[in-house]
């Protein structure tokens, strides 16, 4: 594998690094909040900027990284992450730290990934998934830590039953997965402790 062949990282590991963080961090701790994603990364398709930048901010090489089938096909995207994270790639969504979905249609459920125990819930996966919309308003209402009173959400495409699948995660917890959603240099997150209706 040759370097000159994969496209630049961060221009500024550090600021950029820590930039994304941050939107990732306020994204999580205000759900249905949609954050600017600063994203200006140079990435191979179908590997979206924002999909780059949450896994080049998030996982390192004590890392564990699910690809859906539409990335992990492609040659070029995992040879950028394996430069550029050093994580490891696993074949399994049960055995990843942080998962990257291009392909929604094709998302495994949430129950396909790793849940966490109750003594280790940290021991799960947070999942990036890559959409073409984040919207305030919508048909999906959430409470819960973060959140004043209610608040509504959309995006689009949206995972197939995601509503129930949310559900089913939030009786979980503490354990269950964490859901990131990018589109067009924006970032939202649903993380466990949501509660999250259609409505």
């Amino acid at each position: 594998m040759s370097a000159l062949a994969i496209t630049a990282g961060f221009a500024d590991p550090v600021i950029e690094a820590q930039a994304h963080f941050n939107a990732l961090m306020n994204a999580l701790a205000r759900p249905g909040s949609i954050q600017p994603f600063p994203a200006a990364l140079d990435a191979p398709a179908p590997l979206t900027p924002e999909l780059a930048a949450v896994a080049l901010t998030l996982a390192d090489h004590e890392a564990t990284l699910w690809l859906d089938e539409t990335l992990a096909a492609s040659k070029s995207v995992v040879d950028y992450l394996r430069f550029h994270t050093g994580a490891r790639l696993v074949a399994n969504p049960s055995d990843a730290a942080f998962a990257l979905v291009a392909d929604v249609a094709a998302m495994p459920t949430l129950a396909s990934f790793a849940q966490g125990t109750d003594e280790y819930p940290d021991r799960s996966t947070t999942i990036a998934v890559a959409v073409e919309t984040l919207a305030a308003g919508g048909d999906l209402e959430l409470t819960g830590p973060g959140i004043e009173d209610r608040t509504r959400f959309d995006l689009s495409p949206r995972p197939e039953g995601l509503a129930v699948q949310l559900a089913a995660n939030r009786a979980k917890f503490p354990r269950g997965v964490d859901l990131v959603f990018v589109g067009a240099r924006e970032v939202a997150a649903l993380p466990r402790t949501t509660l999250v209706s259609e409505v």
